[in-house]
């Protein structure tokens, strides 16, 4: 395609000369409207192709739209499937201990449902004591080794747990695999935001969150099958499924860091694989910084004005309560539903299988919302109405906890985990656009993660031994956090808009809500 050329204010004012003896033309005048006609000339060729102007070197670099659209799609077909499948991997190995309670996983080790409680727990925290400092070593090192080092890392403790017995044992791996599961999800989301624009990273979010997505849509029917092989090699149906979904992790580890490029600015992969060329690699770099000059990351480090600068913006808090308390439900139905299933008069081994089918929906409920959202750019909005509905269908549950009715019990519980955390990818996406600095955005998303994995530290206490099979309580406290969770996505919208009416009168620039 022949680029059109864009012409210089002086290049019309050559071939528009003002006509000295008309005194209605002053020359002044004149070249104030022949310069901007040269303005709204290139806003107008600007539209097809964009003009960078890189001030280290002075080149410019040119691209059109088409071609712009073209290398999207290459680095959606480079990065994200690398991300997604690192996330998938994250969540069999965090998540299948739910599938191995259905084969006698609590009797084959020796620990009590508390126990198994408090081992979650562990889990979450370990996650949140190393949040921050691993999204600083990301920061400095770079996503290619330090993401896949860490799928190296709990893969080969979620491989080792299967040979775990007794309360000890059990207890340190938990909180093993979540020292090295720590950071993960908040790198795979800033990583994101160095790649797209802004209008982009929410659907971009929604994609990322797929892989964990799948993973509990997926791991039932795999556990289905797995867990059949108990007696095999002497081995316990739970031994087979963390051998084998270790290994797998193990193997998705070296492949990330073999093939995942090492930044946009430099994306070739660790073993020298190039997979765009030097012009390529300036336009997606100069692209993003053109859409956010926020984006620019001019230090190997996260400074110290930075972290103060994030810690004491107010501004956060709704976003943060309104994560831990309305993703605690969604850890303690991720944990519980095969139980759950199973307590609705259902087969042992059918639950893992049965409970797949919410999550099979969630991974069409996540991409709508993320969509929208960016299209509608009504971010605010839509985590509202996603709480909104997730809200509903909790509450349906808890009415229907005495019901004798297997199918609709097991339809409402289905229907709450298709809702559960649609809202939660689009309020990550929410807080990023807003961060001021490069720096300010990475430490904001491992606070938006440690609130999540604080969720579970609350989610895995709320269905006790005492409560069951209705789990009474449980239930109740699910609406109770639900509901303070949506009074805070609404005090989040609320403030964005009151900021906003402020900005304006102040000609100051606004959130984005």
């Amino acid at each position: 395609m022949k680029l059109p050329i864009v012409k210089s204010p002086l290049s019309f004012s050559r071939q528009a000369q003002p006509d000295s003896t008309n005194p209605a033309q002053h020359p002044e005048t004149m070249l104030a409207s022949l310069q901007a006609m040269a303005e709204e000339k290139r806003d107008t060729a600007m539209s097809e192709t964009q003009l960078i102007q890189d001030e280290d070197d002075g080149l410019q670099v040119s691209w059109t739209a088409d071609e712009e659209r073209a290398l999207v799609r290459r680095v959606d077909l480079l990065v994200m499937p690398l991300l997604i499948l690192g996330f998938f991997a994250l969540q069999l190995d965090r998540g299948n201990i739910g599938n191995a309670m259905t084969d006698f996983f609590l009797q084959d080790v020796g620990i009590t449902q508390y126990q198994f409680n408090i081992g979650q727990q562990l889990l979450s925290a370990g996650i949140v004591l190393l949040e921050i400092p691993s999204n600083l070593l990301l920061y400095r090192i770079g996503p290619a080794v330090w993401i896949g080092s860490q799928i190296l890392a709990w893969g080969f403790v979620a491989t080792f747990q299967a040979f775990q017995k007794g309360l000890g044992p059990y207890l340190a791996t938990r909180l093993l695999l979540g020292l090295c599961e720590a950071g993960f999800i908040p790198a795979g989301l800033f990583t994101i935001t160095r790649w797209y624009k802004r209008e982009e990273t929410t659907t971009r979010f929604s994609w990322y969150f797929i892989g964990n997505l799948l993973a509990a849509a997926c791991s039932g029917l795999v556990a289905y099958g797995i867990l059949h092989l108990r007696g095999v090699c002497g081995l316990a149906g739970w031994q087979w499924l963390f051998l084998i979904e270790g290994i797998f992790t193990i193997l998705v580890g070296i492949l990330f860091i073999c093939l995942f490029p090492l930044s946009a600015e430099n994306p070739v992969s660790i073993l020298g694989l190039r997979y765009f060329s030097e012009r390529e690699a300036q336009i997606l770099q100069q692209r993003v910084l053109r859409d956010d000059p926020t984006k620019a990351q001019k230090r190997k480090n996260v400074s110290w004005d930075e972290i103060k600068a994030t810690f004491t913006n107010w501004r956060l808090l709704p976003h943060l309560f309104m994560t831990f308390l309305g993703l605690a439900p969604a850890s303690t139905m991720g944990a519980y539903a095969p139980s759950l299933v199973v307590s609705f008069g259902f087969d042992r081994l059918k639950s893992n299988a049965m409970t797949s089918v919410g999550a099979w929906c969630l991974l069409v409920t996540n991409i709508i919302w993320g969509t929208v959202a960016d299209r509608l750019r009504l971010r605010g909005a839509m985590v509202f109405l996603g709480l909104l509905v997730f809200w509903g269908f909790t509450l349906g549950n808890r009415l229907l906890i005495e019901s004798t009715n297997s199918n609709l019990r097991f339809g409402i519980l289905t229907a709450a985990l298709a809702f559960q955390v649609t809202w939660h990818p689009v309020n990550g996406s929410w807080l990023a656009i807003n961060a001021r600095t490069a720096g300010e955005r990475s430490v904001t998303m491992a606070l938006l993660i440690m609130s999540a994995n604080i969720s579970g530290i609350i989610g895995s206490q709320l269905f006790q031994a005492e409560d069951a099979p209705t789990y009474r309580k449980g239930w109740t406290a699910i609406i109770c956090l639900v509901s303070a969770s949506l009074a805070m996505s609404i005090l989040a919208n609320l403030q964005y808009w009151l900021l906003n009416r402020f900005q304006n009168r102040k000609g100051e620039a606004r959130y984005q809500y």
